[in-house]
């Protein structure tokens, strides 16, 4: 797809510079900043959460005291310097603070006494907590190590940091030495923080008793920016906010784009029929398919692929919106509108009233489900049945899908990944056994 029709007849210099760029662009690791994420990836250093969960429904964060099974004697064990370059799990006081964040802005009605803007929503409230985590992991790693962190004490962590500029100056500055540019993913983490400190609904603005976890921290922290915030709380979110927002612009102003998201599809988006091109992808994967009796997973796996971008293609949903797609096999009772509102995700189903597959989601599960496009009134499809596209969807229903699921549980979406089995349970398992026929 990538090479032009007329690049066998090319001069030899042209078809390598070519093949170079596609090795750069397309081929995956292969970018100077994708050289920079593989390596970073070997350096863990964030702080998890255990005791807030945020997978499989609404999100609800469990009791702190009950889901957090450090206790403060656990917590100094884990102050070594080797253990803090990996990851680890947060010290009780920080979690039982993150769990009461992400219960203020995800629960349904804000608690009495407290002012809130906006709610966030799974997805959100899950990237919130991971970010966190990674600039708290940044503060706690030791400076000797290959992540050279700012080696701050576990048990010194908390969310009243958060309003002190040195800290913040420190962690964007770390990020930038790290990658060698700026970008917005800087931009985003100090529009949390402004959102933290807002004046009447910011969380932290709202917690006061932060401050009196918090330890001076040389060169981070001085102990006259801790009086002065003890004795004018509201005082100290404000010059707080004021720096954030104007570090905010400065980042803006020099921060850059690593590379652009659609350059690898430019030569799809350009064609005269970009529907024409991505047919061939289609086509080439039916022209590959492996044989579904002697290689069953990579058939399954085939026929997934080809799913993906057919559905893709007729559907134009987000990756979260196909991913969370679930199905209801022929004959089966469709899930209910109502059910899948609350579940906010969407169903394929059969209808028998249209003879044919229906993609039936509700407009509360998509990104912009505020937009005049839905009319609060969910989005319906029937599927045509093009090209084989029932042939295949049918096949994958009945057989393909559930030899990738093998002997996992059934987590009723429609695209599933492959499960595999370790080497010893499939030495002592029989081979999966499957239907006959269906292609």
């Amino acid at each position: 797809m990538h090479l032009p029709d007329d690049f066998s007849s090319l001069p030899f210099t042209k078809r390598e510079e070519i093949l170079d760029w596609v090795r750069r662009v397309i081929i995956s690791g292969s970018t100077d900043y994708r050289r920079y994420q593989a390596a970073a990836t070997k350096q863990r250093y964030a702080i998890r959460f255990p005791g807030v969960t945020y997978g499989g429904g609404p999100l609800s964060p469990r009791s702190p005291t009950l889901a957090i099974t450090a206790n403060k004697n656990t917590t100094e064990t884990l102050e070594d310097p080797d253990l803090l370059s990996g990851v680890v799990d947060a010290p009780p006081r920080l979690a039982m603070e993150m769990a009461d964040l992400i219960r203020f802005k995800t629960s349904t009605l804000t608690a009495i006494g407290f002012q809130r803007n906006g709610v966030w929503g799974e997805e959100t409230a899950s990237q919130k907590i991971e970010h966190l985590g990674l600039m708290f992991g940044a503060l706690a790693a030791s400076p000797a190590g290959g992540v050279k962190g700012r080696g701050v004490p576990l048990s010194h962590l908390t969310f009243g940091l958060l309003i002190f500029p040195g800290v913040w100056d420190w962690y964007l500055q770390w990020r930038e030495q790290r990658r060698g540019f700026y970008t917005k993913w800087e931009e985003d983490m100090l529009m949390v923080a402004q959102a933290l400190t807002r004046a009447e609904v910011g969380w932290i603005r709202q917690h006061p008793e932060l401050l009196k976890n918090v330890r001076p921290l040389e060169g981070l922290i001085a102990p006259e920016e801790i009086e002065f915030a003890i004795r004018d709380w509201h005082g100290a979110c404000d010059a707080f906010h004021r720096h954030a927002a104007n570090r905010s612009k400065e980042v803006q102003r020099v921060m850059r784009v690593h590379r652009d998201p659609f350059e690898p599809i430019m030569c799809v988006l350009e064609a005269d029929s970009p529907l024409a091109e991505y047919r061939k992808i289609t086509d080439e994967i039916l022209n590959r398919m492996p044989d579904k009796d002697r290689y069953p997973r990579a058939a399954a796996e085939a026929v997934r692929s080809f799913l993906l971008l057919r559905l893709g293609l007729h559907l134009g949903l987000r990756q979260k919106n196909l991913r969370q797609l679930r199905v209801c096999p022929r004959g089966h009772f469709p899930t209910s509108e109502r059910r899948l509102q609350d579940m906010k995700c969407g169903e394929l189903r059969w209808s028998d009233r249209e003879q044919g597959w229906e993609v039936l989601i509700p407009s509360v599960a998509f990104k912009n489900s505020g937009s005049s496009f839905f009319g609060q009134k969910p989005f319906r499809l029937i599927l045509p049945d093009l090209l084989d596209l029932y042939k295949y969807l049918e096949a994958y229903i009945d057989r393909h899908r559930g030899v990738l699921l093998g002997p996992a549980k059934d987590p009723g979406t429609l695209f599933v990944k492959t499960v595999r089995r370790p080497v010893w349970m499939r030495r002592m398992t029989p081979q999966l056994s499957t239907k006959p026929g269906g292609p």
